[in-house]
């Protein structure tokens, strides 16, 4: 029993405690440099304990170093969804997700997070679990238990008692509140206290009324500006960012005024309010994807009609307001709402950003560069530079050309190792 013991901590040693590696050099036929959207011919990125060391075109690999060698492929930094949701499924909409134990959901986010990584999401920001489930998966993605993308999580999201964020499906009878439902200035304030005690790295409050909610309209807003600015100013004091969840043109002013770094969904967006977030500088994230997924499955899903009917009124004006937000110069980052659609479909966001306006290299930067600042992870992550993480994916053609590519890469490079 004794040496079983030891060898069992052998092993937990070694995952969590890895020896410092040796060089890895990655090679390709070309590299993109997501700011300029220029490539670099014949790229060697050298890689030392997780981080890139240098990029050199044309560059030499020492002979007998550990090599990944991308022949004929074109690299980019690993991809960011700046809106996912790991510990849910789409194909368990409406009541069918009641006939589970709670702990389902926590495996599910395992398996959600191994395929976002293969799809190339090496950083994702989860915007609201259940039970801290997120949290959990982030520590045991970084102690090297299982395979992920680096988590930027909110464990649950804010809201006003109620609200999109508050449960809202079951009766009186159940007494069922989300642990994240508030009101109040001082009430929100504390909320988002407890929020980060228990880990999290990002503030999600639910300014308006939802989509996949019961007896909320997507337009209305559902928390006074006062207690946004509340959550917001909290969020800071911690050195935390704040996102809002906002369809309702109020309610993205508001939360824009209140010093929201980033605004989901955005589906109402009127003037003013992109001119408010061209003063601000917030960012928009904007799920213009999942329409089609949620019209075409979502009753086969058990999505109940009240949210489909939501659905068909919120995205044709979220589309609009995406083509003139980008238009008008707003800051965009690529947020997909994986969880109401699957996880592993994200990267066809990519196109459908293209139809609606973006240039493909704005699609990429939306979902490197852009959304790496939004983090507050600029350097870290998001660019193929000296000191940024090793975190690289690989696609066969030209993305600049034709940015479907991204919908299917083949090559996804975490921290040095290749994932796939």
């Amino acid at each position: 029993m004794k040496s079983f013991l030891l060898a069992a901590a052998g092993l937990a040693l070694a995952l969590v405690s890895p020896a410092a590696a040796e060089p890895v050099y990655v090679s390709a036929q070309r590299a993109l440099d997501v700011e300029t959207g220029r490539y670099i011919a014949d790229p060697v990125i050298a890689i030392e304990d997780g981080r890139i060391v240098s990029v050199e075109a044309g560059g030499t690999i020492p002979a007998g170093a550990e090599r990944i060698d991308l022949p004929g492929m074109t690299v980019l930094p690993g991809l960011i969804d700046m809106h996912v949701h790991l510990d849910g499924r789409p194909e368990y909409g409406g009541y069918s997700n009641l006939q589970f134990s709670d702990r389902f959901w926590t495996v599910i986010a395992v398996e959600n997070a191994r395929r976002m990584l293969n799809a190339g999401f090496t950083t994702v920001r989860n915007l609201g679990a259940d039970d801290y489930n997120v949290v959990g998966l982030d520590q045991a993605i970084e102690q090297g238990w299982v395979e992920g993308p680096r988590i930027v999580g909110a464990a649950h999201a804010l809201g006003a008692t109620g609200g999109h964020c508050d449960s809202t499906f079951l009766p009186p009878s159940y007494a069922d509140r989300s642990p994240g439902a508030a009101d109040g200035v001082d009430a929100l304030r504390a909320a988002v206290r407890e929020q980060r005690k228990y880990g999290a790295e990002v503030i999600k409050a639910c300014a308006t009324g939802g989509v996949f909610s019961r007896n909320t309209l997507p337009g209305q807003q559902q928390l006074r500006e006062e207690e946004l600015r509340a959550i917001a100013e909290e969020a800071h004091f911690w050195g935390l960012r704040a996102a809002a969840h906002a369809h309702g043109a109020e309610g993205i002013k508001a939360a824009i005024r209140a010093g929201f770094d980033t605004i989901e969904h955005a589906s109402f967006i009127d003037d003013e309010g992109i001119e408010l977030a061209l003063q601000r500088g917030a960012a928009l994230s904007m799920d213009i994807f999942n329409t089609e997924y949620t019209l075409s499955q979502g009753e086969a899903n058990g999505v109940l009609e009240e949210n489909l009917a939501k659905e068909r009124m919120v995205s044709a004006a979220q589309r609009d307001g995406f083509r003139r937000a980008n238009a008008a110069g707003v800051k965009m980052v690529f947020g997909s709402d994986a969880g109401v659609m699957p996880h592993e479909d994200g990267g066809g966001q990519f196109a459908v950003m293209v139809r609606f306006g973006m240039t493909p290299l704005q699609a990429i930067q939306a979902a490197t560069v852009n959304a790496a600042e939004a983090l507050g992870q600029a350097g870290d992550v998001g660019a193929i530079v000296p000191g940024a993480w090793g975190d690289l994916i690989a696609v066969d053609g030209d993305p600049l050309a034709d940015v479907g590519e991204l919908a299917d890469v083949d090559a996804v490079i975490k921290g040095g190792v290749r994932v796939k």
